[in-house]
């Protein structure tokens, strides 16, 4: 047989063995083997009977395409936030459409924070399970046992990226990268001190962002998908506002700037209500940026063959318009763990659909592993479940189920009907969504279930929690920098953070030589280490000399040169910051080449001797395996 002889269907002409366009592959390959056979042996009759059934067998047997998926997350966006759920203050077309074109979950549940919502959304599991117990100093780390969303999608053959808050460790292995994300833009940290030009991170080198820290993200997010239009791609989006500090662009900021806010807090008085505008502003530029990541998809004819799915990880980060709910972020009642939930699959999920099962973070990596077709990565047994049934409005008998809630040892249950707070009241969601009648008396036996339910949820997941030891790791050599942040240091004798959240802080006060700074760490790789200590320093107090040390190793410097910017950030403040650091522009010191043992121990910083008022302000040290 020629094998330049093809077989055409319409106006595509296949070549004999290509895998082209026309798919198939090497059915079409026996196809038209098939094809020709007949034309000589059996003639044209035979032709024209046989020629539909092998293009039949052609498709049949072509799997199906895997649907690319989009997860974009806010932070600190409760579920009033929204134009979807009735919040008149604000107006979020492009958010609402995925509801309009797909499906809204009436009842879904995270945490009241936000790095124990990133790990269950991650893992399909409970956070406390992953060792995820605080925010911040390293309790916000996913234990390197757990598998992710993201080595699931990447080991079906997807192609992953990540582009905003990470929030569930920083050092390689804790890192995206080593967690299945091959491509990384954003930081690390719980929150950044300043949403303008900031400084971020790509896959573990440090880059400066361009622009509001929202659109960039964006931006870096419309690339990965513009680069990957021709595979399957797992594009994860986990935006940073609308958290503190509430900085937006002057555009989003006009409309709300001296706005009348028609919906109020539950209780009015407690509501900050410039707080509440610039949250609002911030809501809407999301909306924004929502809309272009639907635009390119439509552009590059890749909506209907996407998911689109749309969540937050708490409750209100203030006082504002909640539907009446109780509770805001930190809280475990309803409205600090009820969030906004949207998907769309055109063609898959019925447009419009409102589901009313309750719901939560931990179901959707086995939900979009059900949709996508392929299997979960992790051998550890899911706490969610797959909502696949439900969103393609198949589900018959959808039994009913317990969904936990936990923040700082406290902990609340919620059922269809019904939710348990921490002190062991019961709540009557339907008849009294607001929580203001305790019927735990007249309910004697679901109260009695579901308090022993929550006391073995206790029992069994939060022992021993909090007492984490865990060392911070350095010294992978396919991951060569190791960033060592302010956050994850403790100071000691005069030193300070620079705000009481350590997150974006830096360390200030350093004044004697009996002050220090220790990072807890455990190196992988003994060998040569450069190390870099990002700092600030007025000409007046320069020339102090410095150690830094580990396992008998020591490395000594001196602060020669002054490095004295301004602090940044109140300047883009729409409010006042509560809590965060403002932040400067640090500068590198090269202390030079330190000899690191393979090992655990403390990583100190101390001055040998004080030249001026103070030694030095300290953002970070950065140490380098050199191979």
């Amino acid at each position: 047989m020629n094998p330049a002889i093809g077989m055409k269907v319409g106006n595509i002409q296949q070549p004999m063995g290509s895998t082209g366009n026309l798919s198939g592959c090497w059915e079409l390959d026996v196809g038209c083997w098939m094809f020709s056979f007949a034309s000589r042996c059996l003639g044209r009759l035979a032709l024209f009977l046989i020629l539909p059934l092998l293009l039949i067998h052609a498709s049949a047997a072509t799997p199906a395409t895997k649907p690319n998926i989009v997860i974009i997350l806010a932070d600190d966006q409760g579920w009033g936030d929204l134009s979807v759920n009735g919040n008149t203050n604000l107006s979020t077309p492009r958010i609402d459409s995925l509801a309009k074109d797909g499906a809204l979950l009436e009842r879904f549940y995270a945490c009241p924070v936000c790095s124990p919502t990133r790990a269950e959304f991650l893992t399909g599991r409970y956070h406390p399970r992953g060792g995820v117990h605080s925010t911040s100093t390293g309790g916000e780390r996913l234990n390197l046992d757990e598998k992710t969303i993201g080595d699931t999608f990447k080991s079906a053959g997807y192609a992953t990226g990540a582009f905003g808050k990470w929030h569930n460790g920083t050092q390689y292995p804790y890192h995206p990268n080593a967690r299945g994300f091959d491509e990384y833009y954003g930081f690390c940290s719980g929150h950044w001190g300043s949403y303008f030009d900031p400084p971020l991170e790509h896959n573990g080198k440090l880059v400066q962002g361009r622009g509001f820290i929202i659109d960039d993200l964006t931006d870096h997010a419309l690339g990965f998908i513009a680069t990957n239009q021709s595979r399957p791609f797992f594009c994860y989006v986990p935006f940073n506002t609308p958290h503190s500090p509430m900085q937006v662009p002057e555009r989003f900021w006009q409309k709300f700037a001296n706005a009348d806010l028609k919906l109020r807090a539950r209780k009015p008085e407690q509501e900050d209500v410039p707080f509440t505008r610039a949250a609002l502003a911030m809501c809407e530029n999301i909306d924004w940026n929502v809309g272009r990541i639907l635009d390119r998809l439509d552009e590059l004819k890749l909506a209907d063959n996407t998911i689109v799915l749309y969540f937050s990880d708490n409750g209100p980060n203030s006082w504002r318009w909640n539907g009446g709910m109780k509770g805001r972020k930190g809280s475990v009642d309803e409205g600090g763990v009820r969030e906004p939930f949207l998907i769309r699959w055109p063609g898959h999920i019925p447009a419009g659909a409102r589901i009313p099962q309750i719901a939560g973070a931990i179901d959707l990596l086995p939900t979009l592993a059900d949709l996508a077709g392929i299997p979960v990565a992790s051998t550890k047994p899911l706490d969610g479940l797959s909502l696949k049934s439900l969103l393609l409005g198949a589900a018959k008998d959808w039994p009913d189920r317990m969904i936990f809630s936990h923040w700082d040892g406290r902990v609340s249950v919620r059922t269809q009907r019904y939710r348990m707070d921490d002190h062991d009241q019961l709540f009557d969601m339907e008849a009294d969504p607001g929580q203001d009648h305790d019927i735990s008396d007249t309910a004697a036996e679901v109260s009695a279930r579901l308090s022993k339910a929550r006391a073995q949820w206790k029992a069994d997941l939060l022992p021993g929690l909090t007492k984490d030891t865990r060392p911070f790791p350095v010294g992978y050599p396919q991951f060569p920098m190791t960033p060592l942040p302010a956050r994850d240091g403790v100071p000691h004798g005069n030193v300070r953070r620079s705000a009481s959240a350590p997150n974006c802080s830096f360390f200030k006060n350093w004044k004697r030589p009996e002050d220090s700074i220790t990072w807890n760490i455990e190196v992988a790789t003994a060998g040569k280490y450069e190390a870099v200590i990002y700092y600030t320093c007025p000409a007046a107090d320069t020339g102090s000399t410095i150690e830094l040390s580990f396992l008998g190793s020591r490395l000594e410097g001196k602060v020669t040169e002054a490095n004295d910017p301004p602090l940044r950030g109140a300047e883009n403040d729409r409010v006042p910051r509560q809590g965060e650091s403002y932040v400067k522009d640090f500068k590198p010191l090269r202390l030079g080449t330190l000899e690191l043992s393979k090992g655990r121990g403390l990583l100190t910083l101390r001055a040998l001797s004080v030249a001026g008022r103070q030694v030095m302000d300290v953002r970070s040290i950065m140490l380098t395996f050199l191979p």
